[in-house]
């Protein structure tokens, strides 16, 4: 049987990063990947405009991957081709009302003062400074911190701790800042990066609209293109990388992970397992019984928002659409009632537009274009709902949507993808996308960190600390790859790394 030093299950962004961290190093490492390429939820579907990406479409925070790129000797700016966007998202609400919110904040404000008036203005103004001021507060002390915990981010942070707010919800908090209750709706939304609700998740996720204010970036080839530039990287440093190689169970020896068996029954020893799938799996069982302890276990209602899916190959017509566009419902908490509490596709969806041939500044393509069309919902029952006809009926209610914002799609080609697709696509997660969802003060704490209950089993992914999304899953990807050198050093014997034996399987 052959011996790795460190296998890696899954090659989603987290998993490619510790596999470019640790290969830079020096380790030899082996990255599983079930799928027939990289990225993980960064995935692409084709259309007959061409590929289009289906997964996140927003990229923000570079300065994450910046300082990762230059950590390995490399420019993130000669690796992929990045264009801020001027206008971070276009926003429609009922016929004639649309807002863009702008990379330059005095222009949002302005925007905004046009739209709303001069005390919605001034409320933007005190938001952005508070949102800037909670990202501050965190970016250390917890986001790229390997386990915090509410005691020691309330030591660390003192009587300023107050001002990320984690006793209040966003929706109540939005409040203080906005009257116009389509600005709550605008800022809410923020909470859906982290897969809740803005009426369940607490006021600190105002670090999200900082992010973003922080810049927006498109990616020449689709962020696929940077899931792909980390594999080459990793792999130019000795990292190598199998497809098609589902992970059936991890093995163990002596209480410890020991390396993994594949489907079809080859087994392949480890000194590290990192699981860069979601943890989720590991409490189902669906690493093997003995992974099952690796993580304490979840309240199933805790899980976050999934999502319906249309990948588009349209003409769009009748309503000027740019990069990112939204279209909300004109009842949000009745919206997020039918997806959080009745567990079902809301009647009247807020609908958001990625329109991925749209350059700022320049007419629309002529004939079809790529276009990625999303409403959230709840995560796929036992029962298999939301099934095709409710997804049928959220579809025709999405069109009415669009259509009374006078848009129309002449669609060439479509590809759905509903809760139970993605549950299929990430095992373990019955469709949630983002892990657990972020309610309540305690939700952050919650996620389990890189390490495990099972020693030489450690965590990587949007499913963990520090939570969902392209960046925040890179930063957990850094904080594998630092656990797993701790654990090698450890292991270190007269400059080798010592392997075990007498291996156990479930």
């Amino acid at each position: 049987m052959r011996t790795e030093p460190v296998v890696i299950v899954g090659a989603g962004i987290g998993g490619l990063v510790a596999a470019l961290e640790l290969a830079h190093r020096g380790i030899a490492v082996t990255v599983l990947e079930a799928a027939a390429e990289p990225g993980g939820k960064m995935r692409r579907v084709d259309t007959a405009a061409g590929p289009l990406d289906a997964g996140p479409t927003v990229f923000t925070l570079r300065g994450i991957f910046d300082g990762l790129f230059d950590a390995v000797g490399e420019s993130l700016n000669e690796q992929v081709t990045l264009t801020r966007l001027d206008i971070l998202a276009r926003h429609a609400w009922r016929e004639g009302e649309v807002l863009d919110l702008h990379a330059d904040a005095a222009r949002s404000a302005e925007a905004i003062g046009a739209f709303a008036g001069a005390a919605a203005a001034d409320g933007f103004r005190r938001f952005a400074a508070d949102s800037r001021r909670i990202f501050g507060l965190l970016d250390a002390s917890f986001m790229q911190a390997p386990r915090p915990s509410l005691v020691g981010l309330a030591a660390g942070l003192g009587l300023s701790g107050l001002a990320i707010r984690p006793f209040e919800t966003l929706w109540q908090a939005l409040g203080g800042y906005f009257d116009d209750p389509r600005l709550r709706q605008l800022f809410g939304r923020y909470a859906t990066y982290c897969g809740s609700s803005p009426f369940q998740a607490p006021a600190t996720l105002m670090l999200v609209a900082h992010a973003e204010q922080a810049g927006v970036w498109t990616i020449r080839g689709g962020m696929q293109q940077l899931a792909r530039v980390v594999e080459r990287l990793a792999a130019a440093r000795g990292a190598r990388f199998r497809y098609g190689a589902a992970v059936e169970s991890i093995l163990m020896a002596g209480g410890e992970a020991a390396g993994v068996r594949l489907v079809g029954g080859e087994e392949i020893a480890a000194d590290v397992v990192v699981w860069n799938g979601d943890a989720g799996a590991l409490r189902r069982g669906l690493a093997g019984s003995a992974a099952t302890r690796a993580v304490p276990p979840a309240d199933p209602g805790a899980r976050s928002l999934s999502a319906v899916t249309w990948g588009l190959a349209a003409t769009a017509t009748g309503f000027p659409l740019t990069h990112h566009t939204v279209f909300f419902s004109a009842d949000y908490r009745a919206e997020f009632d039918a997806i959080m509490a009745e567990g079902r596709l809301p009647d009247a969806p807020t609908v958001y537009l990625c329109a991925q041939d749209r350059a700022e500044g320049e007419a629309p393509p002529i004939g079809p274009e790529r276009i990625l069309c999303l409403v959230n919902a709840p995560p796929a029952a036992e029962t298999g709902r939301p099934d095709d006809e409710e997804i049928a009926r959220c579809e025709a209610a999405m069109m009415e949507r669009l259509r009374r914002s006078g848009l129309t799609l002449d669609t060439a080609s479509r590809t759905v993808t509903g809760p139970r697709d993605f549950g299929r696509l990430f095992p373990g997660t019955g469709g949630a996308l983002y892990g657990l969802a972020t309610h309540g003060a305690m939700a952050s704490f919650r996620r389990p960190g890189s390490r495990t209950a099972i020693p030489r089993l450690v965590l990587a992914g949007g499913s963990v600390h520090p939570g969902p999304g392209v960046p925040m899953a890179a930063i957990s990807g850094r904080l594998a790859a630092r656990t797993v050198m701790e654990d090698l050093t450890s292991r270190r014997v007269s400059g080798r790394t010592a392997m075990r034996g007498g291996m156990s399987t479930r």
